[in-house]
């Protein structure tokens, strides 16, 4: 595989990568006032092609936040305990959104080396022409 394909192929595995990652950063966000939701974590792991070379980047295990769920006072809630609160969601929007602006902005650049690398292909394949 050239390094131009590879890179490519790289790029795109990222794309997709962060695209999942997004996937699940709108599912904690559309979720954030459900009681008890826990938040998805993603984290990322590389794989490894020829020559210890980086050949794609996946998403491995998405992992729920096992931070302490925060605990909501509305002794009218059907789900209320006889203290009158019930647990509510660990998502902090704040967070979402901070981490949904990453992984935009780390898709953006990945689209942009894909983007590169397949206009540096094709200016290769025009000056082999000549």
């Amino acid at each position: 595989m050239s390094d131009f394909s590879s890179a490519r192929s790289v790029s795109a595995s990222g794309m997709q990568a962060q695209a999942q990652r997004l996937r699940h950063l709108s599912e904690n966000i559309s979720n954030a006032d459900t009681p008890g939701y826990r938040r998805k974590l993603v984290s990322f792991e590389t794989t490894l092609g020829q020559g210890d070379r980086i050949s794609a980047v996946e998403v491995s295990r998405v992992h729920l936040d096992q931070s302490e769920l925060k605990r909501i006072y509305d002794p009218s809630s059907p789900l209320a305990d006889e203290t009158g609160e019930f647990s509510g969601s660990n998502v902090n929007l704040l967070i979402e959104l901070a981490d949904a602006r990453e992984a935009q902005r780390s898709y953006e650049a990945n689209l942009k080396m894909f983007d590169q690398a397949r206009k540096m292909s094709t200016s290769l394949m025009q000056l082999l022409q000549r």
